[in-house]
């Protein structure tokens, strides 16, 4: 299998023709169609604060006008659904809603939405005493009942525990039998107007763990995806990465770049993945050695509009130019935006920057360093990131 080689080996093995796609069963959302014989569709995520209605709506619109086949909205609280109503009466745009923790929202959104995106990982915090089929058969009663799709959407950050558990060091499987799971669920209801997405911060976990679901599960569209793959040069490689070794085998019906952009710059998530698209469907080899070699690494994640201060722009951008005396060294350091990924990405990384509204947690994996604002994590960081060296013998 391809994804049990280096990733050099994996890159040059694929022969730069245009790729066949496969054909999985048509999943459509809204007037979008994903999957079958259709073409790949681009989409990604809005940064505004869905509560701000008119800069959430421009940036709709923004993203619509680039090429974005679907868009999505995170929702959070009632407010948030209260606000929703406004945003879809102002576009016609394809929407999708992202859940986190609080799956009962899903019957308020599904009147207003085309997708309903949650996330396994997250239906295990809230009402515990429910099982995890039952809170996954009322949001499929909702989008069965209001027209919508479903993307079982899991996460490496963010994985069911038990599942973790189960299988130690191996995170790759953890998100396929998560995956498969809920896809037995979805089926057993008679609910199959789904997609999947098993994403991750490193390209070759995304390759592999889509490359085993894609052969487990072939009739089922996937949704590709590196998560938090930070600033737009190192963000833009390991997702060309990944997309070249899916895309080129025929895996991918839709996909998004995540990028870790200010919000004037969104629309460059969309151009991207046209771009890394066109790329592979001409055979051209991404020139990148991401994967080959060790060194630095910094995992960032997307504009959201769960960011909690827009400063996590900047600030991801200050970590990598503080950083630039390290990068031979093997060191992963996770900057993340809000209280959704922050807690499970920083527990992974070396180091995390978990932001909050006026302060950055600093943590050295699962181990708070303090927390400090932003004009004095820098230094702090610095310091942490010095001395980690130090203990590591790599001065």
């Amino acid at each position: 299998m391809l994804y049990n080689l280096s990733m050099h080996e994996r890159v040059q093995d694929i022969t730069p023709e245009k790729p066949v796609r496969r054909i999985t069963r048509v999943v459509k959302v809204g007037k979008v169609l994903i999957g079958g014989d259709a073409l790949i569709v681009v989409q990604s995520m809005t940064a505004t604060k869905t509560q701000d209605v008119e800069a959430t709506v421009g940036q709709i619109k923004a993203l619509q006008a680039a090429g974005a086949g679907i868009v999505r909205i995170a929702v959070d609280s009632r407010r948030d659904v209260e606000v929703l109503a406004e945003i879809r009466e102002r576009t016609d745009a394809v929407l999708s809603v992202d859940l986190q923790e609080n799956w009962r929202l899903a019957l308020l959104v599904a009147p207003y939405v085309n997708k309903i995106r949650y996330n396994p990982g997250h239906l295990h915090h809230h009402e515990r005493d429910k099982s995890v089929r039952d809170k996954v058969a009322f949001i499929a009663d909702a989008a069965a009942n209001h027209n919508c799709a479903i993307r079982i959407g899991v996460n490496c950050g963010s994985v069911d525990p038990e599942l973790a558990n189960r299988f130690g060091d191996d995170t790759i499987s953890p998100m396929v039998e998560s995956a498969l799971e809920h896809c037995q669920i979805l089926d057993g209801l008679g609910f199959d107007r789904y997609v999947v997405s098993l994403k991750d911060s490193d390209p070759k976990k995304v390759v592999e763990a889509n490359r085993r679901f894609a052969s487990l599960m072939p009739d089922v569209p996937l949704h590709l995806g590196v998560t938090e793959a930070g600033l737009p040069i190192l963000g833009e490689a390991k997702t060309r990465l990944a997309f070249f070794l899916l895309l080129a085998s025929g895996i991918g019906e839709t996909l998004r770049v995540s990028l870790t952009v200010p919000n004037r710059l969104k629309t460059l998530e969309i151009s991207t993945g046209y771009q890394i698209i066109k790329d592979v469907f001409e055979g051209k080899v991404p020139q990148t050695t991401f994967g080959e070699t060790e060194g630095f690494n910094l995992i960032s994640c997307p504009s959201c509009s769960r960011v909690e201060n827009e400063a996590f722009v900047d600030l991801a951008e200050r970590v990598a130019e503080t950083s630039a005396f390290a990068r031979e060294h093997q060191i992963d350091v996770a900057v993340m935006g809000c209280r959704v990924n922050g807690p499970g990405e920083t527990d992974r990384a070396d180091l995390g920057l978990w932001c909050g509204p006026t302060h950055v947690n600093l943590m050295q994996k699962d181990k708070r360093l303090g927390a400090f604002t932003y004009e004095e994590i820098i230094p702090r960081y610095k310091e942490a990131l010095n001395r980690l060296i130090t203990e590591r013998g790599e001065s």
